[in-house]
């Protein structure tokens, strides 16, 4: 008999024998029982939601089965016909219920000799409880699902939205769900514009649409650049100094003074300065051009002083160091307040007029609780807040995802976002694909829908061509609940074609699921038919 889990070495444990099989996976779900319920009563004070706490249950329960390597386990289970276990997500000890069951029922036959144990087989609507509430969710979060399509279809809003009615409507008739309005541009008049557009579309098309409004967040960006004399490009080994202000250009030096030798870029959020010690990374445009800190306090001959950097990674040929470029600090916990000053003055339209709150930045379970704060100031008395939807784009996100999840969730309507463009350059090109499934399985265990972001279809969206590339994206997205679109002059028909991917693919996969609807490329001559 299996007394803890430490004693699971599996190389020493015969799991063809289905009674050490079986003895092993009650011990898993003691285990789990137990350590699931301790990391549940932790979260249990945050939740003001009722109807979250099977999910926050099922969440905690999913945290501490994946703290084992359960491969051993899947493999000693599949002659049995029971390798379910990797698709427990939604439903852990529902699933382990049944195994254990089946096992149970498996051993007693052998043994010609009936257990006196209960055997707790659960029933089938207990069973799928977890995919019915991710359900209900989403609908609370994107409204409901085309008959055809479960995944829905989110696309960005470009300014000509706000008089351009007939856009507007062909998006809808085309298959979009969620339209997408990036505060980070234009005005309330405009947002305005977009959403009275929006709502006449939706009235004469009998298309419900949620329209979602993205607070811009603190963005790190690039500001002046000052670029060295008769220096354009940027290569491997050149230094470049990160200033709080804007660089003086070599044209105002002093004539008493040399200009410098290196590339001087100004930070648009100037407290990072000091946050960075020597060591830390600095990535510019997406990681086009990477670096690390050599030296802070670094001092110019004008007497500005910033960080100096050195160039690990450009192209062979170079890279134009331009102002208004990203800058990504993957190594780096940054300390940055996610609402701006202007995200909190655009809060005073974005509270009442969007159906969801698009989040950037968020890190922390004290960064949604701020938002939650600043909503609760805006809404009149027993007015419900808006869904959130968190922008999961650094990696103490990825760290924090189930903090943030209780915080959000238990209070009202959330989703969370896989911003992989900046995730990627933060936690590295090579993580993205592990990453973002560990973030679509730890969504889908506290039943909480996610947006499929950054780049999907982008070929076709700018230039009215899809790459192979982006079409198998497209379709592995299938596996989220929304998948998002950015603007572009070709955006209808991008639509129009993701929507077909996502019909077609949904048909054979339902989340991890296959689905194994007949095949019709092949054919077998004079087959017989089920009966």
């Amino acid at each position: 008999m299996i007394r803890s889990m430490s004693e699971l070495n599996t190389e020493s444990l015969d799991l063809s024998n289905p009674q050490i099989l079986l003895s092993v996976l009650k011990k898993l779900k003691q285990t789990i029982e137990q350590e699931g319920h301790s990391t549940f009563e932790r979260w249990r004070s945050q939740i003001q939601q009722s109807d979250f706490l099977a999910s926050a249950l099922n969440l905690a329960y999913y945290l501490a089965l994946r703290c084992y390597d359960l491969r051993p386990l899947q493999v000693a289970l599949m002659p049995w016909g029971l390798s379910s276990l990797g698709r427990i997500e939604a439903r852990v000890m529902p699933n382990l219920d049944a195994v254990i069951a089946t096992l149970m029922a498996i051993c007693d036959k052998d043994s010609n000799e009936p257990s006196s144990e209960s055997v707790n087989r659960p029933d089938l609507m207990s069973f799928f409880e977890g995919n019915y509430l991710l359900q209900r969710r989403t609908e609370e979060l994107f409204g409901p699902s085309l008959a055809h399509r479960r995944v829905r279809i989110m696309v960005t809003l470009p300014t000509e939205a706000a008089t351009d009615y007939d856009f507007v409507r062909t998006l809808l008739e085309r298959g979009a769900n969620c339209l997408r309005i990036n505060c980070a541009h234009d005005d309330p008049v405009l947002w305005q514009g977009m959403i009275d557009q929006v709502r006449r579309a939706e009235q004469e098309t009998g298309r419900l649409c949620k329209i979602m409004m993205d607070l811009g967040g603190p963005k790190i960006r690039t500001g002046t650049v000052v670029t060295p004399p008769g220096q354009s490009r940027v290569f491997r080994g050149d230094q470049i100094v990160l200033l709080r202000n804007a660089p003086e250009s070599n044209a105002e030096c002093d004539p008493k003074r040399s200009p410098s030798t290196l590339f001087q870029i100004q930070c648009s959020v100037p407290n990072i300065i000091d946050q960075l010690e020597v060591g830390a990374l600095v990535y510019i445009d997406d990681g086009t051009i990477r670096t690390q800190v050599v030296k802070t306090h670094y001092l110019l001959p004008n007497g500005q002083s910033g960080l100096l950097l050195e160039v690990t990674h450009a192209r062979p040929k170079g890279v134009k160091l331009r102002s208004k470029k990203g800058l990504n600090f993957p190594n780096t916990v940054l300390s940055l307040n996610p609402l701006t000053e202007k995200d909190r003055q655009d809060l005073d339209f974005v509270a009442v007029h969007a159906d969801i709150i698009g989040y950037s930045f968020v890190q922390r379970s004290a960064d949604l609780e701020l938002l939650q704060h600043e909503l609760d100031e805006r809404l009149q008395r027993h007015r419900p807040r808006p869904a959130i939807v968190a922008k999961i784009e650094t990696a103490m996100a990825v760290n924090n995802l189930p903090e943030l999840i209780i915080q959000a969730a238990g209070k009202q309507p959330f989703g969370v976002m896989i911003a992989r463009g900046d995730l990627a350059v933060e936690i590295g090109y090579q993580r993205l694909a592990e990453i973002q499934e560990e973030i679509l399985w730890i969504c889908e265990a506290a039943h909480i829908p996610v947006v499929w972001a950054t780049q999907v279809l982008e070929n076709l969206v700018k230039n009215g061509a899809p790459s192979r590339g982006e079409m198998t994206d497209a379709a592995m997205a299938e596996r989220a609940e929304c998948v998002m679109l950015n603007k572009g002059p070709f955006i209808a028909e991008a639509v129009t074609i993701l929507d077909d991917v996502l019909t077609r693919m949904e048909t054979h996969q339902l989340k991890k699921t296959p689905q194994l609807r007949a095949l019709h490329s092949w054919s077998i001559a004079n087959h017989p038919p089920l009966t």
